[in-house]
């Protein structure tokens, strides 16, 4: 799963300044986000010469290549996935600064591992290797679901589906409440409360006979803001409710070399976030604009990048807005939580979904629009953000705003179960499905893929052309 947005890892607090190596006598200044490597090691009091680039892009593509194919298990295993490789196994940034990474990207619409990917490999070899590592990581991924959602939309009765293809809807939900239980162990109490809340109102909008489930657009955000600003206030108490950590020593912000290999200036950065704006605002009033608009493209295109624009949270987090637009529109309800199924298990980001609603809708034309729509705004911002965050990163308000915001996006995560449930249990044999697919994530630690695969077989053993039991509607009145 694409990775909602998670709450914040724990992480112990960088305190040495300075690092002795092994095999020398000399020091060298622990900066954390860029790891002194022996080779460029030059006399005390000189300008260190920083690795090649060639060699730091070539580096990239060896670590990111192989994560594409391996990062099952949705956004909490693609953040220890990424952590063990970059940070204990490469040792390309310390504990602190891939944390803050994460918290950005917690603090973005779009998808947070993807943006974490993003972020570390521009901050290693710049926005060439950002957008490479970007590539890599979602390529697997975007052409199974492709294929798939092909194949499904040509071959398959959308509404009637096979045996084979009935349990995995169930299944895959069940992968979604063990993602939210994961993300609210890590919250405080003051979190917590900040969780239960956004949940509850998200809930509330989705079900309302006055607000429009289509409100969430403003609502989410809106929520993920004040859950920011209270977060900041309780900070500047003198005895707060929640715990704020005081920014460790880490790398110097103002470190030429650091914001060298960034390679995106403050002036840039804001450029890129006016870029976003400007498409964002163009395509919703081209489309508006056009009466009896018959541009199907144009249509897929506006809807991904509106959602991604707005959605913070993640994976999880978009699923019941992707739901209310493409649920009858594009597809049928069992074609959209099929999708969600192989979706969930495939390697890579839950967005990767995106290719899979555009190819059942619109072929492959469809996908590629869709994948470039919703992934467009997290991957675009991210690279925005990276060269303030370089600056940002020791401002004590930053912090516990992003505090704030991560707890409040685990509540939406939390709504998202109880939305989709409803949408995905309708019989006694989906509910048995569901218990036993949970079971073996939450408690046995089973892979999604192989959680998937077990929802599938047992509901084509309880299916009507088979055993054909629990058949009855699960919540039938």
């Amino acid at each position: 799963m694409e990775a909602l947005k998670s709450p914040d890892i724990e992480t112990a607090v960088v305190e040495e300044d300075e690092t002795t190596s092994p095999d020398t006598n000399t020091f060298a200044p622990n900066d954390g986000a860029i790891p002194r490597d022996p080779k460029d090691r030059t006399v005390e009091g000189e300008e260190y010469e920083d690795t090649p680039w060639s060699q730091r892009i070539t580096e990239v593509f060896k670590t990111y290549w192989m994560l594409g194919f391996i990062a099952f298990g949705g956004p909490q295993a693609h953040v220890a996935i990424l952590r063990d490789h970059l940070v204990v196994q490469r040792n390309w940034m310390d504990e602190e600064a891939f944390t803050e990474l994460f918290a950005i990207g917690q603090g973005l619409p779009g998808p947070t591992s993807t943006q974490l990917v993003v972020s570390t490999a521009l901050l290693h070899a710049g926005p060439l290797g950002g957008i490479l590592a970007f590539f890599l990581w979602n390529l697997p991924g975007l052409i199974i679901l492709t294929i798939c959602g092909v194949v499904i939309s040509v071959h398959i009765d959308p509404y009637d589906a096979p045996w084979f293809l009935i349990g995995l809807p169930p299944a895959a939900i069940s992968l979604v409440f063990k993602a939210f239980y994961g993300f609210g162990l890590k919250l405080d109490q003051l979190g917590k409360g900040l969780a239960m809340v956004s949940c509850l109102v998200a809930i509330w909008i989705n079900g309302d006979e006055v607000v429009e489930p289509t409100s969430s657009q403003f609502v989410y955000p809106t929520m993920l803001v004040c859950g920011g600003i209270l977060t900041y206030f309780d900070s500047r108490r003198t005895e707060p409710f929640s715990e704020y950590k005081s920014p460790g020593k880490g790398w110097n912000a103002d470190d030429d070399r650091t914001l060298r290999r960034i390679g995106i200036p403050v002036w840039v950065g804001i450029l890129i976030w006016t870029t976003w704006l400007v498409v964002l605002l163009g395509t919703i009033l081209v489309k508006n604009a056009v009466e009896d608009n018959h541009n199907d493209y144009l249509n897929i295109f506006e809807t991904m990048y509106r959602i991604g624009s707005i959605i913070f949270g993640g994976g999880q987090v978009v699923l019941p807005m992707l739901q209310t637009e493409v649920v009858p529109q594009w597809m049928t309800k069992d074609e959209f939580f099929q999708g969600l199924a192989l979706s969930q298990s495939m390697p890579g980001p839950l967005f990767n979904f995106s290719a899979y609603l555009g190819a059942v809708y619109k072929g492959v034309p469809g996908a590629l629009v869709a994948y470039v729509g919703l992934f467009g705004p997290g991957v675009i911002l991210i690279f925005g953000m990276v060269p303030f965050w370089a600056r940002l990163r020791k401002v004590d308000w930053f912090r516990a705003a992003l505090k704030g915001v991560n707890a409040t996006a685990i509540g939406l995560v939390g709504a998202a179960c109880v939305i989709l449930w409803e949408a995905a249990v309708t019989t006694t044999a989906d509910a048995i499905v569901f218990v036993f697919a949970g079971t073996l994530a939450c408690f046995y630690g089973v892979q999604a893929p192989l959680v998937v695969i077990g929802g599938g077989i047992l509901g084509a053993i309880l299916c009507e052309d088979a055993a054909s039991l629990g058949q009855i509607a699960y919540c039938d009145k």
